[in-house]
């Protein structure tokens, strides 16, 4: 990082980026409206938007590493990027604050008032337990999922996929770039694991225990706080992929590595949300 970098703040010139975001959120927003109401433009308006939104993502963050590996950016760029970071996490962290919110307020304070006395008359056979089984009119019994079965694998998964992270960015430090590959390659490989056993607990949710988005308030807040997770962990993956195929180019250095520090904050994240959800959703 040059001296020049470390004493100024870089300023970028105008660019045309986030009006090619514009045009991806417009087309995206767009086909989602016409495809939910089956207008056959749609699709073809996802795709575009998609398109697009690929397009301007590959655009953009190539030109931010081409900058960073150039040596423009100083302390003060830096310390924005962590603050944006942080900033992003806090708000992921609000997010799943809300769903976790939505499940408590429906175990311990939904559930036990309608099965109190108030409530009898209009529901006589409610029982107050969790998992409910009340199904709705037409829609068959469901069995909920068991905690110590792939929830407990993918638990392991994730926690070995923090560990093997970990390793990565010590290597790193160490300026010991075999060990970075290394441990980035078993992050991403646990992290396609992890996304591949949660899709077979799925399918034999869906087929063999009936359990679905209509199974009640149990079903709704279950592929609720898992399908996001599950979103998250598919995120994560990808970002460490992209470090993984930075770090095999040469990119990052033992001082100057914060992008690989990103990734890195947020599969930590999205390890800690499994832990409550494996433990408020599987297991209590």
């Amino acid at each position: 990082m040059s001296a020049q970098a470390e004493q100024h703040y870089f300023v970028p010139q105008p660019s045309k980026w986030p009006l090619v975001g514009a045009f991806a959120l417009f087309f995206l927003g767009l086909g989602a409206a016409f495809t939910v109401n089956g207008v056959g433009f749609g699709k073809i308006s996802l795709a575009i938007g998609f398109a697009i939104l690929l397009y301007m993502l590959f655009g953009w963050f190539g030109q931010v590493i081409r900058e960073s590996e150039s040596g423009k950016y100083g302390h003060q760029v830096d310390l924005s990027f962590r603050w944006s970071m942080g900033w992003f996490i806090f708000s992921e962290v609000m997010f799943f604050a809300a769903f976790f919110g939505a499940l408590y307020y429906a175990r311990v304070i939904s559930v036990p008032e309608l099965g109190s006395l108030s409530y009898k008359l209009l529901w006589p056979d409610f029982n107050a337990v969790w998992p409910t089984q009340v199904a709705p009119a037409g829609v068959e019994g469901y069995r909920p999922m068991e905690a110590w079965g792939l929830p407990a694998i993918n638990t392991l998964i994730l926690l070995t996929s923090g560990a093997t992270v970990t390793w990565a960015h010590w290597g790193l430090i160490k300026n010991n770039r075999t060990q970075l590959v290394a441990g980035l390659f078993l992050t991403v490989v646990l992290g396609m694991l992890f996304l591949g056993l949660q899709a077979y607990e799925y399918r034999h949710a869906m087929h063999e225990m009936n359990l679905t988005l209509s199974s009640g308030i149990y079903g709704t807040t279950f592929y609720m706080l898992t399908g996001f997770h599950g979103a998250h962990v598919t995120l994560g993956t990808i970002m460490l992929a992209v470090m993984l195929f930075r770090s095999m180019a040469g990119h990052f250095k033992p001082d100057h590595h914060f992008a690989f520090e990103a990734a890195a904050w947020y599969w930590h994240f999205v390890d800690v949300v499994w832990l409550i959800l494996f433990v408020f959703v599987y297991w209590l």
